[in-house]
């Protein structure tokens, strides 16, 4: 008998029931700036619009472009069946990055990769990618789904996102303007974000707990819940801050926490000249953070190293605006308060302790 596509392991017409639910995901996230190109083979965006809500009258823009993935917390969703929030940790790894240059998100781009074809999966897992994208004041502007059988086991999937966004250069933010005195304020973050899950599920593993447990600490969240709650996307504190001073530059440095966390990630902006002094004890972490270091016999510099500890993105800004900044950000639902201060030093991170 002859072969064909199916037989190994790629049905090409669920694939195409798959991609029949995507275009309203994605259209839900266009603005005018997008021009429409369904079926076509790359999306269209304009840079500038003619139009008052959308004009930005760029003197001299720069592009500004990310990607990331959301790493073993999908395991997490594989095994609970739950795949509708880590879209949105794919939008956020991205555009939070993109943030820090102090650039606008202008369109996202994904790729899907999956063992098998399951549109119902599929479209899950594009309903989050689209909420990350309307949280994210992005178009998702097109993206790739690969089925793969072999390379994938039956009911693994990977994801990939990237970014671009626009900056004019004499906005650009570099941490060139970071200096003595300013004020290093901690935007919190939701919880784990998208780091350090291999460590996460060993602790859970070796504890012997499944993603069904209640822990005391979670005040009757389960594990799974504490674990998918997805990325916090800073976009609308951010651009708040951008609109509000428009002539002055008083985001004089910008960190997304990540692997790495404060240390490694605060260090990536800091002038030679300069260390930021942190308080860890100025802010109160997320819960998880402490059941995870007790219940996995954790060092807190090992912690440190690998997670947020409840500070999802570092903002350094002029002593002057802080507290006003810092009521901005309240503004829009996040919790922020100073956490250090830069003093003068060799362009490290020095902890408080």
């Amino acid at each position: 008998m002859a072969a064909t596509y199916k037989d190994a392991g790629v049905d090409l017409d669920v694939y195409a029931e798959s991609m029949r639910r995507l275009p309203r995901l994605m259209h839900r996230t266009f603005s005018p700036r997008v021009i429409p190109s369904d079926g076509g083979f790359a999306g269209l965006f304009r840079l500038d619009f003619a139009g008052k809500l959308f004009a930005r009258n760029y003197q001299e823009p720069i592009l500004v472009s990310g990607t990331d993935g959301v790493g073993t917390k999908l395991k997490i969703a594989q095994q609970t069946g739950r795949h509708s929030t880590v879209g949105i940790d794919l939008v956020a790894m991205c555009v939070n990055d993109l943030l820090c240059t102090g650039g606008e998100p202008l369109f996202f781009l994904d790729y899907v990769a999956m063992g098998r074809d399951d549109p119902a999966r599929l479209e899950q897992i594009v309903q989050g990618i689209s909420d990350g994208c309307v949280e994210g004041d992005l178009a998702l502007l097109g993206g790739e789904t690969a089925i793969m059988p072999d390379m994938y086991s039956t009911e693994d999937y990977d994801l990939a996102g990237f970014a671009v966004g626009v900056v004019d250069r004499k906005k650009l933010i570099d941490g060139k303007q970071i200096a003595e005195g300013d004020v290093v304020l901690g935007l919190a973050s939701t919880g784990l974000h998208s780091n350090g899950f291999s460590l996460v599920r060993k602790v859970i593993t070796d504890a012997g707990f499944g993603w069904d447990a209640t822990p005391d600490a979670f005040n009757g969240q389960t594990l799974a819940d504490v674990c998918l709650n997805p990325t916090r996307i800073y976009t609308q504190a951010i651009r708040k801050i951008q609109t509000h001073y428009r002539v002055k530059q008083v985001l004089h440095g910008l960190a997304h926490i990540t692997g790495g966390g404060i240390e490694e990630n605060l260090d990536r902006i800091l002038p030679k000249n300069v260390d930021a002094e942190i308080d860890p004890t100025s802010w109160e972490p997320h819960p998880i953070f402490n059941w995870l270091q007790k219940t996995g016999g954790i060092e807190t510099a090992e912690m440190r190293r690998i997670f947020n500890m409840g500070i999802g993105m570092i903002a350094v800004v002029s002593d002057f605006y802080a507290a006003s900044i810092q009521a901005q950000m309240e503004e829009c639902g996040i919790q922020c308060q100073p956490i250090g201060r830069i003093t003068g030093g060799t362009g490290k991170v020095q902890y408080k302790d």
